[in-house]
């Protein structure tokens, strides 16, 4: 084997684990990826099924636990699950929209200890904001929210989804993260999946994906240290903070921490993270590469954790970056990024086809042909 073969293959490393510990949703917003609402969904995992995945997760390492949904808040036993998962170990954080975030929510999830909790803010306005994730007064209830947590003591990410219905507003969402007291803003270019599907006439473009992706780099610089910025489903910034970098004279590192208390939360390290330091637990625990890839990993009903993690046939064909196709598979940036697992499979049906929103045309090398 060449050194050329050896390096195309990624040794994993479980970082993150997302958890949809229940569908169920107390919102029905326009670009759920679940298609989630408020009714019940069978076969959903019991408190005992959830002790004993977090369990099986910690053979494996001590990922950082995403829980989220729907709305994890939903579930009656979710603090027993979140405190079981503290317990052993694990760095739990959770994913909600914050309106079910009461004073004594708050209270609860930092006795957990929860130790941040992201909530959704895709517009910065309450009309646009309560049509979009279709409830009225969804707005004013995720910013009782945030504050209710950080009076709790618990960090506050804001998430957005951006489409060309709020890519407008983004200066404006961040300087409302930030006079919310947000210690970071992720924001999620969409990937067209449930509910998302509906809107793909607002999807950004290549173009806009790429300028985006600038804006954000330049906010970075400017802001510094306030906030952090992680684009997320968008793996390909790390392609453009390296060519920012290199354009600046600056040392290029495909790596970028803020320094602080945050836990190793305010780093980002690599773009597509599926099957090689990130995976997703479905409400039934089915684990996939991440929730927008569609393509079952395993059935924790069926196989353990580790099992699945460690010999998924959809897990190693994502570790080996010869088996990109089209540009990708060319890009003298795929060890970096290695483009969006999910966008390529909802667009073409094939998750290691290119990926689809990428401007850059990458310098085809003799050998890389082959991958062409």
């Amino acid at each position: 084997m060449s050194s050329g073969e050896t390096s195309s293959i990624i040794k994993p490393q479980l970082q993150l684990v997302a958890w949809e510990v229940t569908r169920s949703c107390n919102l029905s917003c326009a670009h759920c990826r679940a298609s989630s609402n408020s009714g019940h969904y069978e076969g959903e995992l019991d408190t005992r099924d959830c002790y004993g995945i977090i369990d099986q997760i910690i053979e494996v390492g001590k990922p950082v636990l995403i829980l989220t949904g729907g709305e994890p808040l939903i579930r009656e036993d979710i603090f027993s699950i979140a405190a079981y998962a503290a317990h052993v170990g694990l760095r739990v954080v959770m994913g909600s929209n914050g309106t079910l975030i009461t004073p004594g929510i708050a209270a609860k999830l930092k006795d957990v200890p929860l130790s941040r909790v992201s909530v959704s803010l895709d517009f910065p306005t309450a009309e646009l904001q309560d049509r979009f994730r279709g409830q009225p007064g969804a707005y004013k209830a995720a910013l009782a929210g945030i504050e209710n947590l950080r009076n709790a003591g618990i960090e506050v990410q804001v998430n957005c989804t951006l489409t060309k219905l709020n890519i407008a507003y983004l200066d404006d969402l961040i300087k409302l993260a930030l006079s919310a007291g947000a210690v970071a803003f992720h924001p999620f270019f969409l990937v067209p999946t449930g509910r998302g599907r509906g809107l793909d006439q607002v999807e950004l473009s290549a173009v806009e994906y790429e300028q985006a992706l600038n804006w954000i780099y330049d906010k970075q610089l400017e802001l510094g240290s306030s906030i952090f910025f992680k684009p997320t489903d968008a793996p390909h910034y790390l392609r453009v903070m390296k060519q920012r970098q290199k354009q600046e004279g600056k040392a290029a590192s495909p790596q970028t921490t803020v320094p602080g208390r945050h836990g190793g939360m305010q780093t980002i390290s690599r773009g597509c993270l599926a099957g090689t330091g990130f995976c997703f637990i479905s409400h039934v625990g089915k684990v996939q590469g991440c929730g927008y890839l569609e393509v079952e990993a395993g059935d924790l009903r069926k196989q353990p954790f580790a099992h699945v993690w460690a010999d998924s046939p959809l897990f190693t064909r994502l570790r080996d970056l010869a088996n990109l196709k089209g540009k990708c598979g060319a890009c003298e940036y795929k060890l970096l990024c290695g483009g969006c697992r999910a966008r390529a499979f909802e667009t073409s049906g094939d998750y290691l086809a290119a990926e689809p929103y990428c401007l850059h045309q990458p310098a085809i090398r003799h050998g890389d042909l082959l991958n062409a």
